[in-house]
């Protein structure tokens, strides 16, 4: 029986030299930041400097785990921690599959793996036995799919071509590029460092068994669980469309007349059957097709479906599979070719490119991973790369230089709030008020504010423990439970260590030069949409502003959008704050 141990000790690999050494996390930290993204924000915080190039070898990779990975029921997942290429900004990205479970069983006694410098060729990182060896690698120039098919006995992270070619929303895929630490440019990191994969032997713990078993069971019985085994996430897009805020066609439209073609019912016209592959971990289950393929989850279908004005969900699927191969973000990779085919339109392209043509898509995907042309490297670096080099920089929406996900605020204004205050740039898997603002009525500055924070907080926790984002529902006590069986003690309640992680990832975030213009929202949110139920609906700056003000008022944050010095050290965080980027005439205590 292989069971867990401390998890009390950090992996250090230093590509550079093709060193690797363990060392203890200090007690400390792990009170207070209890694994995950808690610690790997800390760590990163404190082995950065401000101003670090992302692609630098000096910018620092973690594989994060959580004090019970590997224990918890659904899917086990690892966070990839950085500095992002994309944003510049705090980066940390989730993935699933075999590759976190394995790499908890590999790792008993460290709670994860800190990678800095750059080697001089190709290698791959070999992860055992709470050891790592830097070995060279035979898969430069491979797929993801090719890449995780040359290690038949182990779990593979990796990057594909677009990592190799430093695109600022390239991924790190396993399980043969089904599972993705998608958003933000984890990827690109990983390709700087001449790392094209870990791979990892370890069988996953097996202890707490009874806990895990009543969890899973809660989780099969809770409306998230039952919502999750009927339709999997494809039915998020019939709900985006139901209340009018699917993004189409480049956020023109909040309605796609094409979404039965791509939604819930095409899954279901295409399902061979629903179910778990393991009743104790709901996690397990998926949708597959007749010719047992995998159905794509509702963000390709959003992205890549709705967003590009594409009804045909093989067409969709194709495009999805083609993002997986070569290793990149959907969400962003569709934003790229959304801009396109809008900047051709308003002629500051020379070539043109149609909305509904999977064709124009797909071509689109491969020249940005090439970076053979002036179009396709620009778009490799982000949409507002784009525009600041080529123009239009009004065409589609960003936060922080991250492309928007599919949920369009002009139909619940809480989003819109949730996307600027987000600490990785535009996300809504940092909150998602849109899920009961749309049916809710008008909320007032205060109540979406707290809303969002709520939300932000309870998930940066779920996320310090690496929790499944479905399974977390079932977690009322936000993981206590989990935390007392393994004699984990924290540092305040955990609501208290939410909050103080949120906080030091903003701290980070001001070290490198955010401020409230950064939460600011992006222009294309103030045009009103074109049809569907919130035709004509639009944020303007004077509500926005309003949220914005009672959110950092809440939050115990200035104007500018720092956190107080009473805050800072009402949370903890003295010690792990460069003082120079706060006011001048801030004093922290000792």
């Amino acid at each position: 029986m292989m069971t867990v141990g401390n998890r009390d000790r950090m992996l250090h690999v230093n590509l550079s030299s093709a060193s690797v050494e363990s060392r203890p996390v200090p007690e400390r930290w792990r009170r207070r930041f209890v694994g995950g993204k808690g610690l790997g924000a800390r760590y990163l915080y404190d082995e950065l400097d401000a101003g670090t190039d992302p692609l630098a070898p000096e910018n620092v990779l973690l594989f994060m785990l959580g004090p019970v990975s590997g224990l918890l029921p659904g899917e086990t997942r690892y966070a990839a921690v950085t500095k992002s290429p994309l944003t510049g900004g705090f980066l940390d990205s989730y993935a699933g599959g075999t590759f976190p479970d394995t790499l908890a069983g590999a790792l008993q006694d460290h709670v994860g793996i800190l990678v800095t410098g750059r080697a001089s060729e190709p290698v791959t990182l070999v992860v055992k036995d709470d050891d790592a060896t830097v070995e060279p690698a035979e898969t430069w120039g491979h797929d993801t799919a090719e890449t995780d098919a040359a290690f038949p006995e182990a779990a593979v992270a990796c990057i594909g071509p677009a990592g190799e070619q430093g695109v600022a929303f390239a991924t790190i895929a396993s399980d043969g590029g089904e599972h993705h630490a998608g958003r933000g440019g984890a990827g690109a990191v990983m390709g700087a460092k001449r790392l094209k994969a870990i791979v990892v032997r370890g069988d996953p713990p097996t202890d707490l068994a009874e806990l895990r078993k009543q969890y899973a069971k809660r989780y099969r019985e809770g409306d998230t669980g039952q919502w999750l085994h009927a339709s999997g996430t494809v039915e998020t897009v019939d709900f985006a469309n139901e209340v009018g805020a699917l993004s189409t066609r480049g956020w023109e439209d909040g309605q796609f007349e094409g979404a039965d073609g791509v939604g819930i019912e095409a899954v279901q016209d295409l399902a061979a059957g629903r179910e778990y592959d393991d009743a104790d971990s709901p996690g397990g289950f998926r949708v597959e097709t007749e010719d047992g393929e995998t159905v794509p989850r509702g963000a390709t279908a959003m992205s890549l479906g709705a967003g590009l004005g594409i009804d045909d969900f093989d067409a969709v699927a194709t495009l999805g599979e083609t993002c997986n191969r070569l290793g990149l973000d959907l969400i962003s990779a569709g934003s790229a070719v959304s801009w396109a085919i809008k900047a051709g339109d308003v002629g500051l392209l020379e070539e043109s490119f149609d909305y509904g043509s999977p064709d124009d898509a797909r071509a689109l995907l491969n020249e940005i991973v090439a970076r053979e042309t002036t179009l396709g490297d620009a778009l490799a670096d982000g949409v507002d790369a784009a525009s600041a080099r080529l123009g239009g920089d009004d065409l589609l929406p960003t936060v922080k230089a991250m492309e928007l996900p599919a949920y369009d605020p002009r139909g619940a204004r809480s989003m819109a709030l949730a996307y600027a205050t987000s600490d990785r740039g535009a996300c809504h898997r940092r909150a998602l008020p849109i899920e009961r603002e749309a049916f809710d009525g008008d909320w007032s500055p205060e109540r979406a504010a707290a809303a969002v924070i709520r939300e932000q907080d309870q998930r940066s926790v779920l996320w310090c423990l690496v929790v499944d984002d479905f399974v977390g529902d079932a977690f009322d006590d936000l993981g206590a439970e989990w935390l007392d069986a393994i004699g984990l003690d924290t540092d305040g309640d955990l609501a208290t260590v939410g909050e103080r992680v949120w906080t030091l990832t903003r701290l980070f975030n001001v070290r490198e030069g955010v401020s409230r213009a950064d939460d600011e929202l992006p222009a294309k949110l103030q045009e009103p949409l074109d049809s569907g139920p919130n035709a004509g609906a639009a944020i303007d700056t004077e509500s926005f502003d309003a949220m914005l003000d009672a959110y950092y008022d809440q939050r115990g944050w200035d104007t500018d959008g720092r956190p107080t010095a009473e805050t800072i050290e009402r949370l903890g965080l003295a010690d792990a704050v460069d003082q120079s980027t706060l006011p001048a005439d801030t004093t922290l205590g000792e």
